[in-house]
């Protein structure tokens, strides 16, 4: 198995390097490459130093089996005809073609099916977001179909990237300073403060993190469901949360709920209010699973369930997600 990962000094290629070596993928040979500003740099890899390559038009990808790219949105598009030329399988963690028909976006825990039928030999991994609610929101749907979504997103400064991380670390040191804070990666200062924009504002008033939500949920569900979201990022530095109220077409209880999502895979079930046992970005931070908890009716809807979850942004929201998607190729004979 010949795996390249393009984007390998940003935040989510380090994650893959971790998740490729936690879960013993097999790899025969590992290819990494960057941009200018990264290429020359070398990560350890399984005991043995691998050194970033230069991202360029060309063959680099004849023989990949399989490339892991998060380089963003403008990247992937340029050189994904060079990455699929040769027959690599693209797993891609950009916006570029999540929406595109002949593209299918997967999350293995709800669709993992649609990974085989890939025209273009393109898979997208969905949004941060919309992964972890979908992991748990499947496991309801098979209980009665969810009819609308209403979801608010706490978003840690993971969600923007290292740099972004950095960031949020640093406004912290210079306001104990009493210094100015510096602010670049974000439109006001994060410190001690939550900010209710997730990516541009849309003609409609949401944001395009918003309307991703409301897009990508319905092509991995493959349902007509409505989702109507409210994404905020918070101080926290990794693992985002999220509130979500959800109208199903028949009244399910609590009980019934629980017990789905704690046979489900890829969840955790972390709902005990009597002993304070709720899910938290400060314990979800590096765990696999989405955690749940705050089961409860909807007390302004009848068919309504409402909830809480917590997950680890750059893992399962990204890094983990795309690896799980070649682990499922991988089991079908793809390789």
């Amino acid at each position: 198995m010949k795996v390249a990962i393009v984007g390998a000094s940003g935040a989510v290629g380090q994650e893959f390097l971790r998740v490729l070596e936690q879960r013993n993928f097999p790899i025969d040979e590992l290819l990494l490459f960057g941009s200018h500003r990264s290429a020359g740099r070398t990560y350890t890899f399984r005991g043995k130093e691998h050194t970033v390559q230069l991202l360029r038009h060309g063959d680099d990808f004849q023989g990949v089996d399989i490339a892991f790219t998060s380089a963003g949105a403008g990247t992937s598009r340029e050189f994904a005809d060079d990455i699929t030329r040769f027959g690599a399988v693209m797993i891609d963690n950009s916006s570029a073609f999540r929406m595109d028909d002949d593209v299918p976006l997967v999350v293995p825990e709800c669709n993992a099916a649609d990974a085989l039928v890939r025209p273009r030999n393109i898979i997208a991994n969905p949004n941060c977001t919309t992964i972890m609610m979908v992991v748990v929101l499947q496991p309801i749907e098979r209980l009665s179909h969810i009819r609308s979504i209403h979801v608010a997103s706490y978003q840690s400064a993971s969600g923007a990237g290292a740099a972004a991380m950095a960031e949020l670390q640093q406004q912290y040191r210079e306001l104990a300073e009493g210094k100015a804070p510096t602010i670049e990666k974000f439109p006001y200062q994060l410190a001690y403060n939550v900010i209710p924009q997730v990516d541009v504002f849309q003609d409609n008033g949401y944001t395009k993190e918003e309307m991703k939500m409301f897009n990508e949920t319905r092509k991995i569900m493959h349902t007509d469901a409505r989702c109507s979201a409210m994404c905020v990022r918070i101080s926290s530095l990794r693992s985002h949360s999220e509130a979500v109220w959800i109208e199903t077409a028949e009244p399910l209880t609590p009980e019934q709920v629980r017990a789905a999502l704690e046979a489900a895979p890829g969840v955790t079930v972390c709902d005990d209010p009597a002993n304070r046992q709720y899910p938290m970005p400060l314990f979800t931070a590096g765990c696999d699973d989405v955690y749940v908890g705050r089961i409860r009716r909807d007390l302004a809807n009848e068919n309504g369930i409402t909830l809480w979850l917590s997950s680890d942004q750059i893992k399962k929201g990204a890094a983990l997600n795309a690896v799980q998607i070649a682990e499922y190729l991988v089991s079908q004979g793809q390789f």
